[in-house]
């Protein structure tokens, strides 16, 4: 009969448990000195080596021959116990056997001696299904056994268990394996089964077993079932899960506010089967990405992917703030309890990614409050400076607003640009009002869509001035950068020869253009049908205002 390769691989000495080096090499010299505990107790998540290690345990204390602490697996105790014929070693599923009755059981044949071996071993899993009286009738017994008894408990759920037990124990905390010793484990069990397994693909499943090693070898088990080779296309079908192109298609779309074409994705991804749940946690996974790579110096140690996924991270995270990354993992968790509560797991989804691109929808009592605090600024500080502002700009015509200091074809010359300490000047004169000439104009301006990364440079630099252009925007028209804010400290700063010097630097940085700074006001919106009220009284209260600054 076929066995599965959790089981047929299933470690039968220490040195063979992977990820869990800090328990067995304890266990080891516990057991080489004999200085033996009478009660253990193991905890951590499931699959990984709690059990295995209790039963390699309680072999290699009954050991014949045992070598360096560790069962020799060839006498006669080791075999009787691995097939069943020696009844010294007792499982227990405490989850059927949480009652006082099954426990006093317990404790009358714990009184007797064992058949075979030196030591008669208790292996209590999922401990913490105990009922309270079943906790209290094991107390005592824990606390002083009989001397040829030994208790080892497990559990996934540590809190659970009263202190009185916990303090009678000697306490093991699995952790959780790292995919890449997963991995390594998987591409061995695959060799010795004649699997054709890539190494993308061994990775994807051990972040998909989320670090359960049975959980990993069940996933290959059911990957291998089939004659073609498993690739990480293959495991992505099987676990049912979205693809990475996926993630970043939808990431794209919530950068670029398209909540038509992220819902287009999930319907996609719904017609082949991906489970809408598996596909939340991914998301959350994505953005979590984001946020080590925008918070975290060192981020490459702690994501787990190849080195070209990790160059597509990096840009991808550029498209948003630290703010907006946050808002996208707090609205995939809260999808995500709502999934848990029985909701329908596609509507909590394409909800998440709505509002993450209309931002103007979430009803979160934070999102709110930093409406309104824009709106109290806007009235406070944006009507007064709309009512003196006009649609001004620069003096040089169109064609004389490329940088000087760039090389042939537009490009920057290999030696940075002087970038000058004069502080900016306030010369100006009116622009044409002819439709004409305004066409020209929207047609020249792009806007400027690597505003977080632009922030993050000047924070390295000046905190302060990280804080005034907080919440702005840029534009780029021809060779000037134009900066859209309302907070009309902004002027000021940007007039500090240092603080112009500043930003222009983190420009050169990022884009290789000398640009040359400005202002820049929205052009007052058509009112449409469906326009929010809030977003109306702000703009009402910006008011109108095109403003560039000639350097």
């Amino acid at each position: 009969m076929y066995q599965a390769l959790y089981r047929k691989y299933r470690p039968k000495v220490f040195s063979d448990v992977y990820g869990q080096e800090h328990v067995t090499s304890t266990l080891l010299n516990e057991l080489k000195e004999g200085r033996v505990s009478h009660a253990y107790l193991f905890t951590g998540s499931r699959g990984i080596g709690k059990t295995t290690c209790a039963k390699i345990l309680a072999k290699a204390v009954n050991c014949e021959n045992s070598q360096n602490g560790e069962p020799c697996n060839e006498c006669e105790m080791c075999r009787g116990l691995d097939n069943g014929s020696i009844y010294d070693v007792v499982e227990i599923d405490a989850a059927s056997n949480n009652g006082v009755d099954n426990i006093r059981d317990l404790r009358e044949e714990a009184n007797y001696t064992p058949t075979r071996g030196k030591y008669r071993v208790y292996i209590i899993d999922e401990v913490h299904m105990l009922s309270p009286g079943a906790f209290n009738a094991l107390l005592k017994t824990l606390e002083e056994p009989p001397a040829h008894v030994i208790f080892i408990l497990a559990t996934t759920e540590i809190h659970k268990i009263p202190a009185t037990i916990l303090s009678r124990c000697q306490r093991f905390d699995f952790r959780r394996i790292n995919p890449d010793v997963m991995a390594k484990r998987l591409l061995y069990v695959a060799k010795q089964e004649n699997i054709s397994l890539d190494e993308k693909a061994a990775l994807l499943i051990a972040r998909i077993a989320d670090g359960g090693m049975r959980d990993a070898l069940s996933i290959l088990d059911q990957c291998a079932g089939g004659e073609e080779p498993v690739t990480e296309k293959l495991v992505s079908e099987v676990a049912g899960i979205a693809g990475r192109d996926s993630l970043y298609e939808l990431s794209s779309a919530a950068a670029d506010k398209d909540s038509g074409r992220a819902l287009d994705v999930i319907s996609a991804l719904h017609r082949s089967s991906y489970d809408m749940e598996r596909l939340c946690t991914e998301m959350i996974g994505h953005f979590r990405n984001f946020m080590i790579v925008k918070t975290v110096k060192n981020s490459r140690s702690l994501i787990v992917c190849t080195d070209d996924e990790f160059a597509q991270i990096e840009k991808s995270a550029g498209r948003f703030t630290l703010a907006a990354v946050i808002r996208a993992l707090d609205l995939f968790q809260n999808a995500l309890a709502a999934i848990k509560r029985g909701s329908n797991a596609r509507i909590e989804m394409e909800m998440s990614f709505i509002k993450l691109c209309e931002p103007a929808l979430d009803t979160n009592a934070e999102a709110l409050v930093q409406r309104i605090s824009a709106l109290e600024s806007a009235l406070k500080n944006g009507a007064a400076a709309a009512q003196g502002a006009r649609q001004v700009q620069p003096l040089q015509s169109a064609s004389a607003q490329q940088p000087e200091e760039g090389g042939a074809d537009g490009e920057p010359s290999a030696q940075e640009p002087d970038y000058g300490n004069a502080p900016l000047t306030d010369e100006m004169q009116e622009e044409s009002s002819a439709p004409a000439a305004q066409q020209s104009r929207q047609e020249e301006q792009q806007e400027f869509t690597r505003w977080a990364d632009l922030l993050e440079e000047i924070r390295k630099a000046d905190v302060s001035l990280f804080g005034v252009l907080s919440g702005a925007g840029g534009y780029t028209r021809g060779g000037y950068f134009l900066i859209d804010s309302t907070n009309p400290m902004v002027r000021d700063f940007i007039k500090v020869p240092a603080n112009a010097k500043t930003i222009r630097r983190a420009l050169y940085e990022l884009t290789g253009v000398n640009y040359k700074l400005g202002l820049f006001r929205h052009a007052e919106k058509k009112e449409s049908a469906a326009r929010d009220p809030l977003e109306d009284l702000i703009s009402r209260a910006q008011g109108s205002v095109d403003v560039d600054i000639k350097d």
